[in-house]
């Protein structure tokens, strides 16, 4: 058999991935995890699932369903959660920190050109294209989760419940997934062929062949739960935790910037449910009204920047971090880029390291119960919530891009296209049509919208006079 046909023999599953394949696998997907977490996870399902086939349907659905139960950046989870399930405790620590490093560095960066110099139009150019692109992205995501996810009325039925109940009636989401997952419990009871993983059973299989971690893979050794391993893992990740935050004390006091730094993220990473814009206005709270590291505007900006660059978008906690090490000067007037950069992995390392310890800790429990239709039920239930979840995300990022200043008032069918962005709505359309119709990739989409809004921006000015 030539190398070809072997490529595309779908009825076995692929080759046993080492972990250097692997490691750079998260390397790339750092650098190029464009989109928010609907984005991510459509680039991971469409990688791990579909192309490399590392992991089904099922089991990707499964793990998903459960970081979606945690607080933190579920893409980033679902990334350590993945990593773990291949090759262990390593396997998980290098796919969580390479999902966020690169992300941090292109951030510092970043914060440092915004603050040293200030607007460059030709940023902002490129962000004005780049912003529909992602909105086009959040949207191309909705589409494919739910026709993956929503197989029959019932489910359906919940993704629209669920949309109705944060767009309408501005239901906070850990309420939503609550009830989604109550109802998929006794939904499991009475009509458990409706609440099976992904709707039917096998159908993972049937889209995209065997997997190298199937549906009926048993779960490796170093994933069955064992007490042992929670209450080690659970004391390594308290004595990191604890001796870091020492370390701060001892060097800043309590109330020194940074030590305040680490105890205020490490609240926001365990307090606060549903994804990054239920972060924010926890964030924007203590950030800018009670320690006054930057002002609105900044955070504002911090959003943009965040919503623009690789990673998860809960990462403008390095923004916010450095930031505030450089406006108040906690190394003092000559050292405010050491103290920005300080900051920022101050603010990132205390609100990912919970992150780690979910997976570590409650992972192999999710595993063990993973054919109990008992337990996952409820997780089918909340992926057919997560659906309209992201269509509501969807809509929030096209609002904010195609009416940047809001609707005119009082609002009417003529001052609906006030302040229209016609030509973002343009890029937003031809972004969807090239992800969807011909399959262009995410990273080629993004650098193409770049582009046009630059073009747009510098073009735009000569034209008007």
């Amino acid at each position: 058999m030539s190398p070809t046909s072997k490529v595309h023999d779908t009825t076995r599953p692929p080759a046993a991935v080492s972990f250097g394949e692997a490691f750079s696998y998260w390397l790339k997907l750092g650098f190029i995890s464009f989109g928010g977490p609907a984005g991510q996870i459509s680039m991971m399902h469409q990688e791990l699932v579909e192309r490399r086939r590392w992991i089904s349907e099922h089991r990707f659905l499964h793990a998903l369903n459960y970081c979606m139960l945690l607080p933190g950046p579920e893409a980033q989870q679902l990334a350590t959660y993945i990593g773990w399930l291949m090759h262990g405790v390593k396997g998980g620590i290098a796919a969580g920190v390479l999902f966020v490093l690169p992300s941090l560095f292109i951030l510092i960066a970043l914060t440092w050109i915004y603050l040293a110099f200030g607007n460059v139009p030709s940023v902002a150019g490129i962000l004005y294209g780049i912003k529909p692109a992602v909105t086009a992205i959040v949207v191309f995501a909705a589409y494919r989760i739910g026709s993956r996810a929503l197989k029959n009325a019932v489910l359906w039925a919940m993704a629209a419940a669920a949309f109705v109940a944060i767009f309408a009636l501005n239901v906070p989401f850990p309420y939503i997934v609550l009830a989604a997952g109550v109802m998929g419990y006794f939904g499991g009871r009475i009509a458990p062929k409706k609440f099976k993983m992904g709707g039917h059973h096998g159908d993972g299989q049937k889209g995209y062949g065997a997997a190298l971690i199937d549906d009926h893979t048993p779960p490796p050794e170093h994933a069955r739960f064992r007490w042992a391993r929670v209450i080690t893992y659970g004391a390594v990740g308290l004595f990191i935790w604890f001796g870091v935050m020492a370390v701060l004390f001892v060097q800043f006091g309590w109330q020194g910037g940074f030590t305040q730094m680490g105890w205020f993220f490490t609240k926001a990473a365990l307090v606060t449910f549903g994804g990054a814009y239920a972060v924010l206005p926890y964030v924007y709270q203590g950030g800018v009204e009670h320690y006054q590291w930057l002002t609105g505007v900044q955070m504002i900006d911090g959003l943009a920047l965040g919503e623009t660059t690789p990673g998860p978008l809960i990462m403008v906690v390095a923004f916010v971090g450095f930031v505030g090490g450089w406006t108040k000067e906690l190394f003092g007037a000559d050292s405010l880029v050491l103290a920005g950069m300080a900051g920022a992995t101050v603010a990132t390392f205390f609100t990912f390291l919970p992150s780690f310890l979910f997976i570590l800790l409650g992972a192999p429990m999710i595993e063990t119960t993973r054919g109990d239709i008992k337990f996952t039920s409820p997780l089918t239930g909340i992926t057919a919530a997560v659906v309209g979840v992201v269509l509501n995300l969807a809509m929030f990022f096209a609002y904010h891009v195609l009416w940047p200043r809001g609707f005119s008032q009082p609002f009417s069918l003529q001052t609906l296209f006030t302040g229209f962005e016609w030509f973002s709505a343009l890029i937003g359309v031809a972004a969807f049509i090239a992800l969807w119709r011909f399959k262009i990739g995410i990273i080629s989409v993004i650098l193409a919208c770049g582009a046009a809004g630059l073009a747009y921006t510098l073009i735009k000015p000569l034209v008007d006079v």
